[in-house]
C-alpha cells in the first residue's frame, strides 16, 4: 500500500488516496486526483444527516441501508475522483466492510449544505453523482425552515423533481415520509 508523508504535490492516484491517514478534525475528498479538505461538520449538519439517515433506513430497509459518511468512487478513471455524502443509501449486502463503494451499489446519497458546500453540492456533486449514475441525489438546507430538494436521474442528468418544506413524501422505491420541521 502506497502511503503520504508530506502534502501531495501532484494528482493522486486510488493507490495512494488509500494510503493516507485519516485527518483528524477534517472531511477529506479527492476530486479528480486532488485533496479537497474542509471542517468537520456543525453539530445541526450531523444531526439533521443522522435524522434523515435514519428516516430512511427505517423506510427502506431491508433491501437498502443508509449509512453515514462512507467513500464513495464516483470516478475510478485516473485521476480519480471519491466522494463522502453525508449519507449514502446502500445495497444491503454492500454494507460488508468494505472501506468504499462503487455507484451499482447506491440507491441515493443525501448532503447537507454547509456555508463552505453550496456550491459544490447543488453544482459539482450533482454533475459527479449523474455522471456516475445515481439515481436520486436529496440536498438537504438545515434552514431554518429546513428545505429538502430531490433530483433524480432522468436521461442521464439529475433533474430537479421536488422542492419540499414542512413535510416530504419521496419514491425510492418506496415510499419515504419525512418532518422537516422537526430537523
Amino acid at each position: 500500500m502506497a502511503t503520504i508523508r508530506a502534502w501531495p504535490d501532484h494528482l493522486l492516484t486510488l493507490a495512494e488516496w488509500d494510503g493516507l491517514t485519516p485527518v483528524e478534525l477534517r472531511r477529506v475528498e479527492l476530486a479528480e486526483g486532488v485533496l479537497q479538505v474542509s471542517p468537520r461538520p456543525s453539530s445541526r449538519h450531523q444531526l439533521v444527516g443522522g435524522q434523515l439517515m435514519a428516516a430512511l433506513d427505517a423506510a427502506l430497509r431491508p433491501a437498502w441501508r443508509a449509512v453515514p459518511e462512507v467513500e464513495l468512487t464516483v470516478d475510478a478513471a485516473d485521476p480519480p475522483t471519491v466522494r463522502v455524502p453525508d449519507v449514502a443509501v446502500v445495497r444491503a449486502e454492500a454494507v460488508d466492510g468494505r472501506s468504499r463503494l462503487d455507484p451499482a451499489d447506491v440507491l441515493a446519497v443525501v448532503e447537507v449544505l454547509s456555508p463552505g458546500s453550496r456550491r459544490t453540492d447543488r453544482i459539482t456533486k450533482r454533475a459527479e453523482y449523474s455522471d456516475a449514475g445515481i439515481g436520486h441525489y436529496l440536498i438537504a438546507d438545515p434552514g431554518p425552515p429546513a428545505v429538502l430538494t430531490e433530483f433524480r436521474l432522468i436521461d442521464g442528468v439529475l433533474e430537479a423533481v421536488s422542492e419540499q418544506r414542512g413535510s416530504a413524501e419521496l419514491d425510492l422505491g418506496a415510499m419515504v415520509a419525512l418532518d422537516l420541521d422537526a430537523l
